[in-house]
């Protein structure tokens, strides 16, 4: 696999994680990593370069290594990609659309959410093993062309955990279901600096790390995960005493030779994400604004195209006997007049006392009036 897509997609992952907010969360920018790459080759100038910068891959390559990259996920025990391009039957293509937007399959689109996204649905269950089961996009007559990619994955532990209920305080309060097991890779911890990274083999080709530290942990485990045998092993660690790595204590064992236990709670996250929120992150920034005719894609078709929806849906779960997870990401072409713009907006809560009538419209005489003093107690469903 191609080093530099590898690690384009590592910058991706990274940069994105470290932009959200705090909060259980979930991202796939390898689900993402190919749509921009592919979008980068498409795209005319100025979101030609800002895709590119985004994707960290020159535009004229981003589409052929996009579907390279798939390819070689798909030859993968536990991992399963698939790229996915659907047409309207309105849109009239560039001679150049086979070249810049390759895809195995390209489907059409009738306009029709009644009839289209079904398929898009059925394709997005069929790509994530029943992960996921719709697609994360809204089609309408406006829309001229979705780009999407799936992934699956799911993996065995080489080595399972045992389970058990336990009963936390403070941060964690509550009834967790408990993973725990026990062997003697003690090389499966390692430290770097301040960061502990600790792999959880697969029992094919996926391992899981988890990291533990202060500072940008993400970053540090991403890092990490490119220099395996870097750090202080736990083999070393063992000759401490204390703490010896964050959240690393030197204990005893009954076993005749060191072991490392290893005890967190299982755990599932699922995250839907609107790209176009953070579309400077994304390089997208040009390519959904508004043109007027040009439009942002000429290598795809004549019609003013630019982005109007991105989004992905994943999830990850993290249990006694392995490890799965799904992504889906879409991005969504409408002609560039009908692209949607998001503005700003007035929230308003009644969370307090509030009063209320009812009154005819032309001579407002009042049929009903009163004052709610307890929102709550007044949105009770009444027996």
């Amino acid at each position: 696999m191609d080093a530099d897509v590898v690690g384009a997609v590592n910058e991706l992952t990274g940069r994105w994680v470290r932009s959200l907010g705090p909060g259980n969360t979930v991202v796939s920018g390898l689900g993402l990593w190919p749509l921009l790459a592919i979008l980068a080759t498409a795209a005319d100038e100025p979101g030609r370069a800002e895709l590119a910068a985004a994707a960290q891959v020159a535009a004229a390559d981003g589409s052929r290594l996009a579907v390279q990259l798939i390819d070689a996920l798909d030859e993968s025990a536990d991992l399963h990609a698939a790229l996915g391009v659907w047409v309207s039957e309105q849109l009239k293509l560039a001679e150049s659309f086979g070249e810049v937007v390759p895809a195995p399959v390209v489907g059409m689109l009738t306009g029709q959410s009644a009839v289209d996204k079904p398929k898009l649905d059925a394709w997005t269950t069929e790509h994530t093993d029943g992960l996921i089961r719709e697609m994360p996009v809204v089609i309408d007559p406006d829309v001229m062309l979705v780009l999407a990619s799936a992934l699956c994955l799911r993996t065995t532990w080489a080595r399972p955990f045992t389970e058990q209920i336990k009963r936390l305080q403070g941060d964690w309060a509550g009834s967790w279901h408990w993973l725990e097991r026990t062997d003697h890779d003690l090389d499966s911890v390692r430290r770097y600096d301040d960061l502990t990274v600790i792999t959880v083999r697969g029992d094919a080709d996926v391992d899981v790390l988890l990291g533990l530290g202060s500072g940008d942990v993400v970053g540090g485990l991403l890092d990490a995960a490119g220099r395996p045998a870097d750090g202080v092993p736990g083999s070393a660690l063992i000759e401490g005493s204390g703490e010896v790595a964050p959240g690393v204590q030197i204990g005893k064992t009954t076993s005749a030779r060191p072991d490392v236990r290893l005890s967190l709670p299982s755990f599932q996250v699922s995250s839907s994400h609107d790209l176009l929120e953070s579309a400077e992150l994304f390089g997208l920034s040009a390519v959904t604004s508004n043109p007027g005719e040009r439009g942002h894609f000429s290598a795809i078709s004549p019609a003013p195209l630019a982005i109007g929806q991105a989004k992905q849906e994943v999830l990850a779960r993290f249990f006694a006997t392995g490890f799965e997870a799904a992504a889906v990401t879409t991005m969504a072409m409408t002609r560039a007049a009908m692209v949607t713009r998001h503005e700003r907006r007035l929230d308003v809560v009644l969370d307090r006392p509030f009063a209320f009538a009812a009154v005819l419209r032309e001579s407002r005489l009042p049929i009903v009036a009163g004052w709610i003093n307890s929102p709550t107690e007044a949105g009770r469903t009444a027996d």
